[in-house]
C-alpha cells in the first residue's frame, strides 16, 4: 500500500534568531523540498500540517521559515524532527517513482522470472542509486543502472539482468 505521506527531510538545526530552521533534504534535490508549500510533522498516528512561509536552498540544505515557529527557542524544540510531504504535493516525471513505493518489491530475473529477493533499501553515494536486496544468502548490492535494471513497476516488481555471480 502506498503511503499518503513521505519522508522528505529532517530539521537539523536552527538558522538565525527569528525561528528559521535548517533542513537536510531527503529528496532528489534540495529544490524539491524548498518548493513545498506545506510539510507535515507526525504526531503519534496523525500528521500535522505546517505551512512553509519561506524556503530557499543554501548549499545542499534548505533554510525554511515555518508557520508558528517565531523564535530560536521554538525552532530549537523542532531539532531532529522528520518532515513529511503529502504524496500529491510532489509531481513526478514520466517514468519516475518514489523510493518508498519500491521497498518490499520482489527483485526478479528479467528472463527466467527467478525471484532473487526483496528490495529493502536504496542508497545513493553519487553516480547512481544502489539497490539493497535481501536474498536467502544475505543482503546483496546492485547498481540501479540500465545494464542491470531492466524495468521497474512500483505496483509489482523489479526486473533485473545481473552479471554471473551477483546473487550467488
Amino acid at each position: 500500500m502506498k503511503k499518503e505521506y513521505l519522508e522528505c527531510g529532517k530539521i537539523i538545526n536552527t538558522h538565525g534568531i527569528a525561528g528559521a530552521v535548517k533542513l537536510d533534504p531527503w529528496c532528489d534535490s534540495p529544490e524539491v523540498l524548498a518548493n513545498l508549500k506545506r510539510v507535515f510533522i507526525k504526531k503519534g498516528e496523525t500528521y500535522e500540517c505546517v505551512k512553509v512561509i519561506r524556503a530557499s536552498v543554501f548549499k545542499r540544505f534548505v533554510i525554511a521559515t515555518l508557520e508558528g515557529v517565531n523564535c530560536i527557542d521554538e525552532a530549537q524544540m523542532l531539532r531532529d524532527t522528520v518532515l513529511y510531504a503529502a504524496r500529491d504535493d510532489i509531481k513526478l516525471g514520466e517514468g519516475d517513482f518514489f523510493i518508498s513505493d519500491l521497498i518490499g518489491l520482489d527483485v526478479k530475473d528479467a528472463e527466467s522470472g527467478r525471484v532473487y529477493g526483496k528490495l529493502i533499501g536504496v542508497m545513493n553515494n553519487g553516480a547512481s542509486d544502489i539497490y539493497e536486496i535481501e536474498t536467502s544468502s544475505g543482503v546483496k548490492m546492485m547498481p540501479a543502472v540500465p545494464e542491470f535494471v531492466k524495468s521497474v513497476d512500483p505496483d509489482s516488481e523489479i526486473l533485473v539482468s545481473p552479471i554471473e555471480g551477483m546473487f550467488d
